[in-house]
């Protein structure tokens, strides 16, 4: 590696210390470096607080060291006004004559803005070291603002014999295929994903709460496909823990009085991952796990609407029941946990 991919990769594994909890802003590192050592870095930790420039900027002990140092931050600086000044006007002001960029940001607000403040400001600015590494790290971002959906996450748990359920499933006592610590891992994902989505019927089947339980963190924004409102008002996921998207055909929406409830009226006749993808993105929801049922995944799968898939091989057989979804592509990726095999899949 070059010498610019070794602090643009330092980079990116600080801006990945705050996974889940940059939501709506991007994960971004920072690392300031003065005769090939680095004298300051840090990391954006949480939305509406310092960007990494800033925190890297401030951690460096001798600031009179800046104007003879160069920044290296995983995304291009931005050059607007939001919830924090501008990095880029920060780092002109402490006269830093170098900057080197993973990727350029992607959001209208900044796309390039902050690159040419800086090169008009006469500084020396190089874009595009371990480019696709740094988009990478960002993909629910960059999805979110050139697609105008959210990142799309397929998951699964499947038995040895390829089954997700078994057909006479007592309601409420769903059937677990998986190890405690596969369990605690799909926790985790929920503190960095910002949505979760199931069906009716995983829901009068299993009554999940769909909140994160086992891991330190947030819980994600409950998605429910309800299209005539079948699901109990005393069911799990109309408590209070998280907010819930009812994606409804029925007008009549009046019999809940929680404000963390919200109704969407959609058309299930039509393209229903589309319109979900567009509400999503409505509400501002960057990312989303499809955890079920097999129904609701064939229909993103048929859709060719998804970015990854997550998918668990129990240590057990049921013989019969419900079949896994329709899956015929490649794993680039596997993992054991315990006895459990969890392969990764990327829709390229």
């Amino acid at each position: 590696m070059s010498k610019h991919q070794i602090y643009i990769q330092r980079c990116i594994d600080l801006a990945q210390n705050a996974k889940g909890k940059t939501y709506p802003n991007p994960m971004v590192g920072s690392v300031v470096v003065y005769k090939n050592k680095i004298i300051g870095e840090g990391w954006h930790q949480k939305s509406g607080e310092a960007h990494a420039e800033v925190n890297a900027i401030q951690s460096v002990k001798d600031k009179s060291l800046l104007k003879k140092s160069t920044i290296y931050v995983s995304l291009e600086p931005c050059s607007h006004y939001g919830k924090t000044p501008p990095c880029a006007d920060l780092i002109i002001s402490h006269s830093i004559p170098k900057i080197v960029i993973g990727c350029l940001d992607p959001n209208p607000k900044v796309a390039g803005r902050g690159v040419k403040k800086l090169i008009e400001a006469g500084r020396k600015v190089i874009v595009g070291v371990l480019e696709e590494k740094c988009k990478n790290v960002n993909k629910r971002f960059f999805t979110f603002q050139q697609q105008k959906r959210p990142y799309i996450i397929l998951k699964w748990a499947q038995t040895k014999d390829g089954f997700i359920a078994p057909n006479n499933q007592q309601s409420g006592k769903p059937l677990w295929i998986t190890s405690s610590a596969s369990k605690q891992l799909v926790h985790k994902w929920r503190n960095e994903e910002q949505a979760i989505l199931v069906g009716t019927n995983t829901v009068l089947k299993d009554n999940p709460q769909l909140t994160n339980r086992l891991w330190e963190g947030s819980s994600p924004v409950r998605v429910v496909l309800d299209q005539h409102l079948k699901i109990d008002p005393k069911a799990a996921v109309y408590d209070d823990s998280a907010k819930t998207l009812i994606l409804t055909s029925k007008k009549n929406t009046s019999q809940i009085a929680n404000q963390n409830i919200v109704y969407e009226l959609v058309d299930f006749k039509k393209n229903l991952p589309k319109q979900i993808c567009e509400l999503l993105f409505c509400h501002n929801l960057q990312s989303v796990i499809v955890e079920g049922g097999a129904q609701t995944l064939n229909t993103f799968i048929k859709e060719n609407l998804w970015d990854e898939a997550r998918v668990f091989i129990g240590n057990i057989t049921i013989d019969s029941g419900v079949k896994a979804p329709t899956f015929e592509y490649i794993s680039k990726a596997s993992q054991l946990i315990k006895q459990d095999i969890l392969s990764y899949y990327y829709n390229d």
